[in-house]
């Protein structure tokens, strides 16, 4: 629910209500989530919410100073301003300020996994038709240096980028050619089963310093499962990429992340601690996604968003278990999220912005010099759905953003005026994401009351609002460090699921 902004009088002290929206706390309907337009918040009993709103309290109400330091009311209001209220709003939509900063190159679709939840139409490995040629890759990387931000992430994905390492090795040497004279801050990341990658790569990629993500669904069995190939032998050989990987570029090179499957909800403790044991101190808990193969196979590996969060329970009470016992652990989802609860600071994460992060935090180009605002559009138009492809490598980014495609998008990525977002406690701290809620229900705006997207939010800010109340002080001490540990928006630190 929201309240705009009114005055209100408490005895002879005059206060403003400033624009607000509440929700009843799921374990506690007797008490509220109230946040502010600039996503402040405050927990309060919703019987207080109410004499606040129907001016009963006490002009000495200590509550009157919690909400007023939240940006929930304005008193003393001859002098009081709205400039730390802006301030603080313009803090929180900072990377909107440059354009987008995360630039994902799809060098080949070519790969030589069969993954039932694949979200691409991945290609056999003999077909080179489907690299990326050098004119292309020459035309991206003119292309990348005419956006205005001064830091850039360039994510380098397939397919398998390793099966064209040419290719890769030719966009790295040529991007930082480039930059000598452009001067900005470069970040590569290449998002890779590491199946094929050898000694002579990885002292290319430790040239360039890239960061490698990939792929860990769990210990052996689930993950050959989710990632076959005929040898069966895919967990034995990610396992040995990952440390070629680190023992030259060093143990905090190479992250990884788990899609979860039907198979992968009967057991979060096996995946848990196999990032335990495989020495990584992060682990993404990804739910499967709506494209490609994954969208062919739903029947057979997917589940409701409901089986989904009781898992995501489940997982990050044993996530916080590992971590009382000493191993640093974090989730990367909930960090983002505990980050928006948290701190005002602006987020990288493209997928929770709102004006939407398509076209304007990140924008995707396919070997074949197709040019999209996500790769969520990029997967639809391999599905043979071009309705979000904004036009060709050999054009400007103005052409991209004046295309029919980004209007659309535009249309319904503001969250904040979106039917149901509108009134929604968690907007200040969510997105719109109008390429998925089209992706799952035939329309960029969607319907929010039977949206998974809107379903998968609301029951993650609860489920970890819920642990910041009500776990112990060990548990919010540790939630704390994942808020003040998550990527942040300089405004540039983009963030995508890619691998």
């Amino acid at each position: 629910m929201k309240f705009r902004g009114r005055e209100a009088f408490t005895g002879s002290r005059p206060y403003r209500l400033l624009p607000l929206r509440f929700r009843r706390l799921p374990w506690d309907p007797s008490r509220a989530f109230v946040s502010s337009m600039s996503g402040d918040w405050l927990l309060m009993e919703h019987a207080t919410l109410e004499r606040v709103i129907d001016r009963v309290l006490a002009a000495d109400d200590p509550v009157l100073t919690d909400m007023e330091a939240r940006h929930l009311i304005a008193r003393d209001i001859d002098r009081s301003t709205l400039a730390p209220l802006l301030s603080q709003y313009k803090a929180r939509k900072a990377y909107l300020s440059q354009g987008p900063a995360l630039h994902i190159i799809v060098v080949s679709l070519r790969c030589h996994h069969t993954c039932s939840y694949c979200q691409v139409s991945r290609k056999p490995t003999g077909a080179s038709s489907f690299d990326m040629s050098e004119e292309v890759a020459n035309t991206v990387v003119e292309r990348l240096f005419e956006w205005p931000s001064h830091t850039l992430t360039v994510e380098l994905q397939g397919g398998e980028p390793l099966l064209h390492f040419e290719r890769v090795h030719g966009l790295l040497s040529r991007i930082i050619e480039r930059n000598q004279r452009e001067h900005r801050e470069i970040r590569f990341v290449i998002a890779s089963t590491l199946h094929d990658l050898t000694d002579e790569q990885v002292q290319v990629l430790k040239t360039y310093n890239v960061q490698l993500s990939t792929s860990l669904d769990g210990p052996e069995a689930l993950h050959n499962a989710n990632r076959p190939r005929p040898e069966r032998d895919s967990h034995a050989r990610t396992l040995a990429g990952i440390e070629r990987a680190r023992a030259t570029l060093g143990p905090g090179s190479v992250s990884a992340l788990t899609t979860i499957t039907r198979r992968s909800l009967e057991d979060p403790l096996a995946i848990i601690h196999e990032y335990r044991r495989r020495d990584f101190h992060s682990i993404s808990l990804r739910p499967l996604s709506p494209y490609g193969f994954a969208r062919k196979t739903v029947a057979r590996t997917g589940y409701s968003i409901d089986e989904f969060l009781a898992f995501y329970r489940k997982a990050l009470e044993i996530i916080l278990s590992v971590n009382h016992d000493g191993y640093e652990l974090e989730e990367g989802y909930a960090s983002l999220l505990l980050s928006q609860l948290h701190t005002p600071f602006s987020h990288g994460y493209v997928d929770l912005r709102s004006p939407t992060g398509a076209g304007l935090g990140a924008v995707v180009y396919d070997y074949d010099g197709q040019v999209y605002p996500s790769d969520e559009a990029r997967m639809l138009a391999a599905m043979g759905d071009t309705s979000f492809a904004l036009g060709r490598v050999e054009e400007s980014p103005r052409t991209w953003l004046s295309s029919p495609a980004m209007r659309r998008i535009l249309d319904a990525g503001v969250a904040e005026a979106l039917p149901g977002c509108s009134d929604c406690a968690y907007v200040p701290l969510c997105g719109a994401d109008p390429i998925d809620h089209y992706a799952r229900q035939g329309d960029p705006v969607g319907h929010r009351p039977t949206s998974d997207f809107c379903r998968k939010q609301m029951g993650m800010f609860d489920l970890l609002l819920e642990r910041w109340e009500l776990g112990s002080d060990a548990d919010r001490r540790v939630l704390e460090q994942w808020a003040l540990k998550a990527p942040r928006s300089t405004p540039s630190d983009d963030v995508s699921e890619a691998g």
